[in-house]
């Protein structure tokens, strides 16, 4: 470390900063940031806390400009909020997302193929690689798609798979897959474009991967699965409107893309069609990227309440008029019970070892996994297999006893829908507390975005980096308080 940097340390936001026992991103040790932190490192150390506030403050205003925005239903209000967004980069040298994106590539082509088999001639259930009740009890397996062949077999366009960093090992393991209507890819765009407009120097200093070619490379994807080819389908990206809370994400990629943002009031099915409401009448819809969960998709299919969807859509589905990204019925490798198995769905289609680990998963669906959990409830977490956003979870050491015993019966009433993991000590990473303007470690996770064309999986560099922002908290959704981070991934090793 310079010398300038060594007395930086002193005077600096990192003056108080200690890493603690946990893996820490920025440092290798107390005041020794790791090599390709170092130039960050020098700038983010040299600043005054007031002139780190004063960036702080511009993106704070251009993300409130851009109407950078979610809603957090929990609260009651379903008020929307800004973002929470914090200035201090999490960076990831080349050699360690080059085995980050070879795993989730693996990981990808092989859901996606556990979705076609299990949709099609089911071949895994006939060789005993998994139990037909474990895949047709899970909660959003749709029996509507069995015999459905999609456009060009891909169910999994759009992935986000989030991962966590092992503080023990310094592993990065899989958390969780999420191949329904995976959000979160416009923080990642826009963190971006905030970042090099508060940090500019910064970004001379370093050959940071791009991520702005998202867009045109899942515009891309769309295109090639129209069902009448062509050069110039018909894409609409349907969203359950203004009150959800990815709305602002909705529009944004669809202005992005130079694609229709349509609800579903504005489509109509005739004569096994898909058509869209225009002034100048209706017309034929190709592709549709929807935003709207399987279950008020169609109402004639799914739930009859539903007020989001279009009815016979699935219909035309099935007859192979329109396309939807992603793919009904992905939710089954959601499932966080399904999760278990992924390893072995990449030995048994790909012949391949899993190149990125899970988190060791205890079902409670097994007896002997169910005695074990039910004796070790106040070491473990336990999450319910259908639940996301950091709802349905007890996090055991933390817990309450009057906490732990609900759980307790919930588990023994309904033991397949639960599962149960070692606490994960979460890598953590410098972010401001502007209470105390001064810099402290917070635990984040990482959702990277793979897009998958048929042939080959494209992956953003980097992705989401979550936050959890409340000290000491392992939750980093934003539904429970955490915020985001840009993630960059070196071009060489730096």
């Amino acid at each position: 470390m310079s010398t300038v940097a060594s007395e930086a340390l002193k005077r600096g936001l990192f003056e108080s900063y200690e890493p603690a026992e946990f893996y820490d991103e920025m440092f290798s040790a107390p005041g020794v940031p790791r090599p390709h932190y170092v130039k960050m490192f020098d700038r983010l150390a040299g600043l005054a806390a007031a002139q780190f506030e004063e960036r702080r403050h511009l993106a704070d205003v251009a993300f409130l400009l851009q109407g950078i925005t979610f809603t957090v239903y929990s609260d009651g209000r379903g008020t929307e909020r800004l973002f929470p967004f914090d200035l201090i980069p999490r960076i990831l040298p080349h050699s360690e997302w080059s085995r980050i994106e070879r795993g989730l590539a693996q990981r990808v082509v092989a859901l996606n193929l556990f979705l076609q088999d299990v949709y099609g001639q089911q071949r895994i259930f006939k060789d005993g690689q998994i139990s037909r009740s474990l895949v047709y009890s899970c909660q959003h397996f749709r029996r509507e798609m069995i015999g459905i062949e999609v456009q060009r077999g891909i169910h999994t366009h759009i992935s986000g798979i989030d991962l966590v960093r092992d503080s023990r090992t310094g592993e990065f393991l899989v958390l969780e897959d999420n191949v329904r209507t995976p959000s979160g890819i416009s923080y990642v765009l826009e963190n971006r474009l905030v970042m090099t407009r508060t940090f500019p120097d910064a970004f001379q200093a370093y050959e940071v991967l791009p991520v702005n070619h998202y867009p045109a490379e899942l515009c891309a994807i769309l295109r090639s699965i129209s069902p009448r080819g062509g050069d110039e389908p018909q894409m609409v990206l349907l969203t359950p409107g203004i009150h959800n809370s990815a709305y602002f994400e909705h529009s944004f990629l669809a202005q992005q893309m130079g694609i229709d943002l349509v609800e579903g009031r504005d489509l109509i099915v005739d004569g096994g069609v898909v058509y869209m409401k225009t002034i100048h009448g209706l017309k034929r819809v190709d592709v549709i990227y929807r935003r709207v969960d399987d279950e008020f998709l169609d109402p004639l299919a799914f739930r009859p309440d539903s007020l989001l969807g279009v009815p016979g859509l699935m219909g035309a589905y099935r007859a192979g008029t329109v396309a939807l990204a992603n793919a009904v019925g992905n939710g089954v490798v959601d499932d966080k019970a399904i999760y278990a198995y992924v390893p072995d769905f990449i030995r048994y289609y790909l012949g391949e070892e899993p190149i990125l680990r899970n988190v060791e998963t205890h079902l409670c669906s097994r007896p002997n996994d169910l005695g074990y959990v039910l004796e070790h409830l106040e070491e473990l977490v336990v999450k319910a297999v259908g639940e996301s956003g950091g709802y349905g979870m007890l996090i055991g050491p933390t817990a309450h006893r009057a906490t732990l015993e609900e759980f307790r019966r919930r588990i023994e009433a309904d033991p397949r829908n639960y599962i149960a993991q070692p606490v994960i000590a979460l890598s953590r990473v410098p972010s401001y507390h502007a209470a105390t303007a001064s810099v402290a470690g917070r635990h984040v996770d990482l959702r990277p975005y793979c897009l998958y064309n048929g042939d080959k999986v494209i992956i953003v560099p980097g992705g989401l980096t979550r936050v959890a922002l409340q000290p000491g908290s392992l939750v980093v959704n934003s539904s429970q308080g955490g915020g985001s981070k840009d993630t960059w991934v070196l071009r060489g090793e730096d």
